[in-house]
């Protein structure tokens, strides 16, 4: 295992979709390590691979206090989301030094390819929801502040422009 180097914004691999995991390999297990060592040393909750410059759809999460319930994701999406709304202050290493208030579903149903291969359907709720969700749209080339208002976006941008000097 190793860590990882994220890939700072404004990057344009950040704002590109991963392509699809064909299959589950040895290779793609050594990089979900990777990614849990590099998601550990932030410290953060999830890391998706485009973070680190890896154009597949590979996802971790781990939002337990013990950091004990490692999730691996391939090809992930969402099937079902509650109506109610979970807002969280939501960062991201590509961007460092800013965060904001994000609402996303509470709850989410999502389908994914775990380590085995195996074709996965999980509920997540809470933080564990949120991160999820955070993955998922960076594998779709989105980053948190584009949920937010243009006003809103352009000012955490702003921000971090004269954070990095």
């Amino acid at each position: 295992m190793s860590l990882r180097s994220f890939v700072p914004w404004p990057d344009k691999r950040l704002r590109t979709a991963c392509a699809d995991v064909p299959e589950i390999t040895d290779e793609v297990r050594a990089l979900w390590d990777d990614m849990i060592e590099t998601m550990d040393a932030m410290p953060g909750v999830g890391l998706a691979a485009p973070q680190i410059g890896v154009m597949l759809r590979l996802a971790v999460v781990d939002a337990s206090t013990a950091r004990n319930r490692r999730i691996r994701l391939a090809n992930p999406e969402i099937i079902e989301s509650s109506t109610r709304l979970r807002e969280h202050e939501e960062a991201s290493p590509n961007l460092p030094g800013v965060s904001a208030k994000i609402s996303r579903p509470r709850a989410v149903t999502v389908r994914y390819l775990d380590e085995t291969g195996t074709i996965t359907r999980r509920d997540f709720v809470d933080l564990e929801a949120t991160s999820v969700q955070h993955q998922i749209d960076h594998l779709a080339g989105r980053m948190y502040f584009d949920r937010l208002s243009k006003v809103k976006r352009d000012m955490l941008l702003r921000r971090a422009r004269k954070q990095r000097g």
